[in-house]
């Protein structure tokens, strides 16, 4: 019964009859509604909480959250105006959602990379690479967590091994060396977090994760950088433009 419950409220978030910021009918009025008892209607309750469609305030009741997910622009956050105007993607996503970055450093040094990022950069698993990991959050929620690997002969002693690369980030800073962009491939895929991950990105339980792989090639079709992106599935809206051939 709580799962058809579930269902329905949903549904109603869903498609908006139930808007951002609304508060869900008490625990009284959902059993009446659906001639449930109160344990029923809070385990219809706890599974929305927990794939991130309602929030709950002890004391004042359960809303739909007010801030929509993050729309991610694949087609738009990599384009060379937004470096050389000094932003890097994620600045862009934040612009675009109207929300306020942070950007903490957890780490940046050399290192070895995963064999399957090494196999991506087309170096041996135990070629040394820059490793360079980040928190991001918007508003003060983490969003992300993201880490990216770059051939440590092309990058040390530049800017892109301090803990801030400079305006536009790393991808402006590669092409300031003269590894202009030609191009990247994005492969995503879904899982639970573990549970490092889970802390780090604030997640309540039962909300996934995308896995966000990115590589990063020059004119020449090197790969210059794999970005391993962990991300809040509740978070993000992944948005892409293929063309039609």
């Amino acid at each position: 019964m709580y799962l058809q419950i579930a269902d329905h409220l949903r549904t109603a978030i869903v498609r908006s009859e139930l808007k951002p910021g609304a508060q869900l009918p008490s625990e009284a009025d959902l059993m009446s509604t659906y001639g449930a008892a109160r344990g029923t209607v809070r385990q219809a309750v706890a599974t929305l909480r927990a794939e991130g469609l309602l929030e709950v305030h002890h004391g004042r009741g359960a809303f739909v959250p007010r801030r929509p997910p993050i729309q991610r622009k694949a087609y738009d956050r990599f384009a060379r105006a937004h470096r050389q105007q000094g932003k890097a993607a994620y600045t862009v996503d934040m612009e675009q959602a109207g929300r306020t970055l942070k950007v903490e450093v957890l780490e940046v040094g050399p290192g070895l990379s995963p064999p399957e990022i090494a196999e991506r950069l087309k170096i041996s698993a135990t070629d040394q690479v820059l490793v360079r990991r980040r928190r991001y959050l918007a508003d003060g929620e983490p969003t992300e967590l993201a880490t990216s690997y770059l051939p440590w002969e092309l990058v040390k002693g530049t800017r892109i091994a301090e803990p801030n690369p400079g305006p536009g980030g790393i991808y402006a800073r590669l092409e300031e060396m003269g590894h202009e962009l030609h191009h990247f491939t994005e492969d995503v895929r879904a899982r639970m977090p573990l549970p490092e991950e889970a802390r780090a990105l604030a997640l309540s339980p039962g909300i996934p994760v995308f896995i966000l792989v990115r590589t990063a090639y020059d004119v020449h079709g090197t790969p210059v950088e794999v970005c391993d992106t962990v991300m809040r599935a509740d978070a993000w809206t992944l948005s892409y433009e293929l063309p039609a051939r």
